[in-house]
């Protein structure tokens, strides 16, 4: 009967030290992790939006008179124009031909009516000087020669009717095709060409930022068609006024487009920066976990995760700023981070 009593002590420790081990052996077990050096660089804060941009200047030049169509022909290539050509001012497009209007103008008979009348107002001047004619004479001759240069300068204006010529230069984006020597109504589509060396953004911004959108801040522009380039840019312009129903105000965002990687009518992605710090702590947003004592991270501190509580300060979609919590060098835990506690062993998986 002894011998059961003291069996059964002996069974007893067994167990529990079976279980110490256990335990200890659990707790000895080593999660991996993976980690980075914490470090210092610069993080923005951006108000992006979207839209369809739109050129500086555009213009569309029409026929003004019925006559014979004729197009032109590019000077810098020597074939007909074509639309993605390039113009400068006062090249001529195309022109027309209409032997009974350019009779009509009569624009020599104006240049010799011009010539005579300068001609008779220098020898009324020269005779009013002597006393050989009166002044009523001598302004009769002004109001003659006045008369004729109106009436030389309607003609040149008329005839410039018989040439297309743009007033800016641009890229010809429509050149509705006529058949060289065919005859055109008034009115007609002739080109049309735009400007966009500067592209424009109409945007709309919340209220909230009304005392930080001023003109001048910086903005980058990005395309679904072009992704890997950013174009530097700008706002132009902020309306005062806020939009009741939207509760936003109208802003305008210009680009130099000097290469033409912007297109009019394209739709883009506008970042406008709304503040910026350079040289601060910055670590991946999706690696904090909000306790109850705060937003918590972790870092290796001689083989265990050690928990941090930290304060942010400016975000973005994938990035926060750490104001308090962390210092430079630490190594962060960005992986296996989700099931450690204080003090847990860690192995840095590289």
């Amino acid at each position: 009967m002894k011998k059961i009593i003291y069996i059964i002590p002996a069974v007893l420790l067994l167990i529990y030290g079976c279980n110490r081990q256990t335990e200890s052996s659990q707790a000895d077990v080593e999660a991996p992790v993976g980690v980075i050096d914490v470090t210092t660089k610069s993080i923005e804060e951006v108000i992006s939006t979207t839209g369809s941009v739109y050129p500086r200047g555009v213009i569309e030049l029409r026929s003004r008179i019925a006559a014979t169509y004729y197009l032109e022909k590019n000077p810098r290539t020597g074939r007909q124009w074509q639309m993605g050509d390039m113009v400068r001012t006062g090249e001529v497009i195309a022109r027309f031909e209409d032997r009974e209007f350019v009779n009509s103008v009569r624009l020599e008979a104006q240049e010799l009516n011009l010539e005579l009348a300068e001609s008779e107002l220098q020898k009324q001047e020269s005779l009013y000087e002597k006393g050989g004619v009166t002044l009523r004479e001598l302004k009769n001759a002004s109001v003659s020669f006045i008369n004729a240069k109106y009436a030389l300068e309607n003609a040149r204006l008329q005839m410039e009717r018989m040439r297309i010529v743009p007033t800016i230069d641009g890229i010809i984006v429509d050149l509705p095709y006529y058949t060289q020597g065919t005859q055109i109504e008034t009115n007609s589509v002739i080109v049309t060409i735009m400007d966009y060396r500067t592209m424009y953004l109409d945007v709309k911004i919340p209220e909230k930022y009304l005392n930080t959108i001023v003109s001048g801040q910086p903005a980058r522009l990005t395309s679904y068609t072009i992704p890997n380039d950013t174009i530097k840019a700008a706002v132009s312009q902020t309306s005062p006024v806020i939009d009741a129903e939207s509760r936003t105000f109208k802003g305008f965002i210009s680009a130099d487009n000097n290469n033409y990687q912007l297109r009019p009518g394209m739709f883009v992605k506008a970042d406008i920066v709304v503040n910026r710090k350079d040289s601060v702590i910055v670590i991946p947003k999706d690696i904090i976990l909000s306790r109850q004592r705060g937003k918590t991270v972790y870092v290796v501190n001689q083989g265990r995760a050690n928990e941090r509580i930290i304060v942010t300060g400016l975000e973005t979609a994938t990035e926060v700023e750490v104001v308090r919590g962390l210092n430079r060098d630490e190594r962060l835990i960005i992986s296996g981070y989700e099931t450690l506690s204080q003090n847990s062993r860690v192995q840095i998986i590289r």
